[in-house]
């Protein structure tokens, strides 16, 4: 009977564990053992977990949502840990604490985890009316010291710019409000539904949002794409998102070995390789490289034995021509010093193949 009731014992010690082990995160429609986060317009990495939640392993992914791909790649935490994305210890220093190009990951914080989310392409974005409500989640119930949201200035294209803090204008600021006071007091949270307004915007743009939790030092940052004159009011989630735990295993992707490249002389070289492949499909990643001076602008040829259709690029202009993909560099990464490397990439229809590589300096 002893050794019946011991064994019971650590049977519910074990099951204990396990379900401890399960509970990573909450949601809006899950417990508040949560921080929070931007729900609408949706931040880069809750929207991508709001998207993406329940099929991270979609091949469509990668033609449908490239930003998305690219970040459940890089990191399938930091859609998961959606409600996370926070640093310690800013003192209210946020410029210092956090350099230009990394405001959407905080300065790359908890240890790099949300470093996609700086990069730059064309994430989803929320059609916004000039007047509109920034909602932003409370799981754990921490208040504010303070919020702020920024926009930012027309000069700023989110598509092909790095964000910088020159970029952004303050356009609303909500004081301490303890959790008590929010907007809406919810089963597993609280929520504060701030009314934003961005007179005469047009086109695309970052709402950038500071919220400085009660709680500690904590400081929180988000960033959410949006499209004002893209009709309609800031609409709220589509679907709640519902309780996730971290998958045992990341998302699969089949990696070709084929990689090929430009000959190293001359005034750059380009390397590409296949990241992914799927029924259909495949996504490459082509690496360039100044020679031993600096150049001012590239191009690249990528020659295949047959005809091929690209569906989606970023961080260049790429084109297709009967068996050639012929791509130039963006506004922001064709100047590179001697040395220097940048990349782009493109999922393109069809089985990947070894090409021809050609690059050169314009």
């Amino acid at each position: 009977m002893h050794n019946v009731v011991r064994a019971r014992f650590l049977l519910s010690a074990v099951i204990a564990a396990l379900v401890a082990a399960l509970v990573v995160i909450a949601t809006p429609s899950s417990p508040a053992a949560a921080h929070g986060n931007v729900l609408s317009p949706a931040s880069r990495n809750y929207g991508c977990f709001e998207r993406w939640g329940d099929k991270f392993q979609a091949p469509e992914m990668a033609t449908q949502d490239p930003m998305c791909y690219q970040a459940w790649q890089a990191d399938p935490q930091a859609m998961w840990n959606w409600n996370g994305l926070f640093r310690e210890g800013v003192a209210g220093n946020h410029q210092a604490a956090i350099p230009d190009g990394q405001l959407c990951s905080a300065g790359k914080t908890q240890n790099g985890r949300y470093a996609a989310m700086d990069t730059i392409g064309d994430w989803k974005a929320t059609n916004l009316a000039n007047s509109f409500t920034l909602n932003l989640f409370d799981g754990a119930r921490h208040g504010a010291d303070y919020i702020r949201v920024y926009v930012s200035k027309p000069s700023y294209n989110p598509v092909t710019q790095a964000l910088k803090w020159s970029d952004l204008d303050l356009v609303k600021e909500v004081p301490n409000t303890p959790a008590a006071q929010w907007t809406q007091q919810l089963s597993n949270g609280v929520q504060m539904d701030i009314p934003v307004s961005a007179a005469g915007r047009t086109g695309r743009a970052m709402v950038y949002t500071i919220w400085q939790a009660s709680h500690l030092d904590q400081s929180y940052y988000f960033c959410s794409d949006v499209n004002f004159g893209g009709g309609g009011s800031s609409p709220s989630p589509s679907t709640s998102a519902s309780a996730s735990t971290s998958p045992s295993t990341s998302p699969s992707a089949s990696t070709s070995p084929s990689t090929s490249t430009s000959p190293a002389t001359g005034a750059c070289a380009a390397t590409v390789s296949v990241a992914s492949q799927w029924s259909g499909a495949y996504q490459a990643t082509v690496n360039v490289t100044a020679g031993n001076a600096a150049v001012k602008g590239w191009a690249v040829t990528l020659t295949y034995g047959g005809a091929q259709t690209v569906q989606q690029s970023w961080n260049a202009t790429v084109l297709a021509s009967g068996n050639q993909i012929q791509a130039t560099n963006a506004a922001y990464n064709g100047t590179l010093p001697a040395g220097g490397s940048t990349s782009f990439g493109f999922v393109a229809a069809g089985a990947p193949a070894t090409p021809t590589v050609t690059c050169s300096a314009v």
